[in-house]
């Protein structure tokens, strides 16, 4: 089992950056593929980005494509996702997520609001 804690959110203005961190503990953090996620008030869970084991694989959602990287540290069991140009409608909850490749297995974390002003 993986525990990962997000960590970098906070209030920015519109066209601002951040970037969120999401450290997971375990050795196995390399055979997971990491994701992003985020949750708005009243609004389901939405995918934001991914990256393969790697690293050498990144998919974005429509929303966030151009303004957002999603990179990792396996040696520092670490993903993150920077983005920039930030927007009103980023404002969420976002959330950090590990997923087995045969997807049998998947882990949260607790967590990091993010509010972009206008």
């Amino acid at each position: 089992q993986v525990q990962l804690v997000e960590s970098g959110g906070g209030l920015v203005q519109a066209g601002g950056s951040l970037r969120l961190s999401c450290t997971a503990s375990g050795r196995t953090f390399s055979t997971y593929v990491m994701g992003w996620f985020r949750q708005s008030p009243g609004k389901e869970r939405e995918y934001v980005a991914s990256i393969s084991q790697s690293g050498a694989r990144t998919v974005y959602a429509d929303s966030v494509k151009g303004r957002s990287t999603i990179s990792r540290d396996n040696a520092k069991n670490t993903v993150y996702l920077h983005m920039d140009s930030l927007k009103p409608e980023d404002t969420a909850v976002y959330y950090c997520n590990a997923r087995s490749p045969s997807g049998d297995y998947s882990a949260w974390g607790q967590g990091t609001q993010v509010t972009v002003s206008s």
